[in-house]
């Protein structure tokens, strides 16, 4: 193991401001901004060059110092400005993409022994991380080429405006079955490979495969009533459902992923409402209302829906056939 100090020159970024700087769109020639936040690759805007200030070169990684987002490190391929309590770390030997991917994550995977009033100031230099010698082999032989124009979108067209003020409300029921998950316990899971969806906010909910029969079928959405509460998830294979799991069943239409995806966002978004005394059980879920864009009809306006998923980044990796 090697310190970080050992491995990168650590230095503070620029110390900027962003309320003080302009915005610009990076196709009008804006600069990067990478900040503390935790997503995004740090980036929170673009802002125009900032004259007799240099922007620090592609290829350094970007680390949080202090915040909620404390030790978020990312690799920047691209010039930046950066914000407060940022440190840039400059690799001291060359370095594969993939290795500095990876020192990364070996980073961030420290978050947890600092908190918002214990930054990591001081003790990021000191932090231990593997040597060169010692990143699994899988890292080295990783080609990140792979991921080349996955942030693309599917359509080229603009993104259109999103004014709710002439959405409608739909409860949940109208549009969709609400089904239970069932309970299945570690001791008696088979191996298998079939997802097992859990309470859980990540890897789209699923927390093992397992070798039972599926319960519920594809092209449904899971959406978490205990635990991680009103995280949503597109279901693309066959699957079991815990029972901390409500399982939607799209009504008379089919769902398709860039809708899903879609409807997922706005099922989310009632996160504020549910707690550890508050659950979001069957029946509370069948009369909940979600707000929908609608046709002249005034029914779910479905296409307006898939259009506007497919105009944002990463849309180009929402797979069409995936059910």
């Amino acid at each position: 193991m090697k310190a970080v100090s050992e491995l990168f020159e650590v230095v503070y970024g620029h110390s900027l401001e962003l309320n003080r700087l302009r915005l610009l769109s990076r196709d009008q020639g804006g600069v990067a901004f990478v900040s503390r936040k935790m997503g995004d690759n740090g980036i929170s805007a673009y802002v125009a060059p900032i004259p007799d200030v240099t922007p620090s070169p592609a290829g350094l990684l970007t680390c949080a110092l202090g915040g909620n987002g404390v030790l978020s490190t990312f690799l920047q391929e691209e010039p930046f400005y950066s914000g407060r309590d940022m440190a840039l770390l400059r690799p001291l030997v060359p370095m594969t993409k993939p290795q500095l991917l990876f020192y990364c994550y070996c980073i961030l995977s420290n978050r947890y022994r600092f908190s918002y009033g214990r930054q990591a100031n001081r003790t990021l230099k000191s932090i231990l991380v593997p040597d060169l010698q010692e990143i699994p082999t899988y890292v080295n032989q990783t080609d990140t080429a792979r991921y080349e124009g996955c942030d693309s979108p599917a359509s080229s067209a603009q993104p259109e405006a999103l004014d709710t003020s002439d959405w409608k409300s739909f409860t949940l029921s109208s549009l969709f079955d609400v089904r239970k998950g069932q309970r299945l316990t570690k001791a008696n899971m088979l191996p298998g490979s079939v997802p097992y969806i859990g309470a859980s906010d990540a890897a789209n909910g699923e927390t093992a495969r397992i070798g039972q029969k599926a319960i519920h079928k594809a092209g449904t959405i899971s959406v978490s009533y205990n635990g991680s509460v009103a995280e949503a998830f597109f279901q693309a294979k066959d699957y079991w459902a815990t029972d901390d799991v409500n399982v939607l069943y799209p009504r008379g239409f089919k769902l398709s992923p860039a809708t899903a995806l879609f409807i997922c966002t706005l099922i989310r978004l009632e996160k504020y409402r549910f707690n550890y005394g508050r659950k979001w059980h069957l029946e509370r879920m069948r009369g909940s209302i979600i707000k929908l864009p609608v046709t002249e009809a005034d029914q779910p306006d479905w296409a307006f829906m898939e259009r506007y998923i497919k105009t944002l980044p990463y849309s180009s990796q929402v797979d069409s056939k995936a059910i």
